[in-house]
């Protein structure tokens, strides 16, 4: 099968690619490299573009007869997204018209989309179901909210067949030290305490500790990213299998504090982590956990690399190299 991942090059975009060629599809990776890495490429075909651009969708279009999308290209920092709204709602919402726009007129109805924790808000049940109500607090999560809407539109009207995959913390790097997280501005807790202790960073703020939680830091709920890579392929089978669209959630169930986290990373590194305490960032909720129950349930999904221990070594192990 053809399959156009679009922002393949991206951090859980290039892990997808590996484990999609691991299993023999045809994959052409679809990606801009403002933020994706060529060099985090495991192989298949690259078409160079911008979603933004309609014009350059439809050309890898006409080049390949595709039989499923998976999206992956959007922005992702939630306290830009608070500063600059009309950058994430232009980018995130126009990318994923054009997309889909393309798709129906070529015909490709079967769509996994890069779905995130963030279309909950607060939490009032933990962990988290997919039945929970979608309340947003962010123009980040606004932003997957809406898409995800349009999606299930767009099934009433055209019959798309799609996959939301919500994901919460994604971490973690591959264990063969091939790829992992880089973002800029990196603001994801697990890089940026790494980061930190090689001296790639001046310091360290640990944003809250009045939180309701027993040691008064953010839980969080924090996945492998190549558990989550995984999840999109078992996801990209079953709607070929059963084409049924689904929102679905990629967490672990188990939460662990920022503290606990900083702990674990001393640990693992034999190094002390000397931080500064910071006010809480806004829109932080206390802890999100996700129920993974019906990730294994529909997908016969089994978390491999998802223990706090495997997540920190291999992250320290390719940030150490990188």
């Amino acid at each position: 099968m053809k399959i156009l991942i679009a922002g393949g090059a991206g951090y859980i975009g290039s892990h997808t690619v590996q484990e999609l060629l691991l299993e023999d599809y045809d994959v052409t990776v679809f990606d801009n490299f403002s933020t994706g890495k060529r060099e985090f490429l495991p192989g298949g075909s690259v078409f160079e573009g911008d979603l933004l651009d309609k014009n350059s969708v439809k050309k890898a279009f006409d080049k390949t007869d595709f039989d499923a999308v998976l999206h992956f290209a959007s922005l992702i920092e939630v306290g830009e997204s608070y500063t600059d709204p009309n950058k994430y709602y232009t980018h995130n919402l126009i990318s994923s018209l054009n997309l889909l726009d393309v798709m129906l007129k070529k015909g490709v109805d079967k769509f996994i989309f890069s779905s995130s924790a963030a279309v909950y808000g607060y939490p009032e049940t933990s962990p988290i179901s997919e039945d929970h109500p979608l309340r947003p607090i962010n123009p980040y999560g606004q932003t997957k909210y809406f898409v995800e809407k349009i999606l299930e539109d767009y099934d009433r009207a055209h019959g798309l067949k799609f996959i939301s995959l919500r994901y919460f913390n994604a971490s973690g790097a591959d264990p063969e030290g091939q790829r992992g997280e880089v973002h800029n501005p990196e603001t994801h807790l697990i890089p940026n305490l790494l980061l930190f202790l090689l001296d790639k960073r001046d310091s360290f703020y640990l944003y809250g500790t009045d939180f309701p939680t027993p040691d008064g830091s953010a839980v969080r709920d924090y996945i492998h990213v190549k558990d989550l890579a995984r999840a999109h392929v078992l996801a990209l089978k079953r709607l070929f299998l059963k084409p049924k669209s689904e929102f679905i959630n990629l967490g672990t169930n188990t939460g662990y504090s920022v503290l606990e986290i900083i702990n674990k990373v001393e640990q693992i590194t034999g190094r002390t982590v000397r931080y500064t305490t910071s006010p809480r960032r806004l829109g932080d909720p206390p802890v999100l956990l996700a129920s993974k129950d019906k990730a294994e349930r529909l997908l016969d999904w089994k978390l491999e690399y998802s223990d706090i221990e495997t997540i920190i070594r291999t992250a320290w192990n390719w940030h150490s190299k990188y």
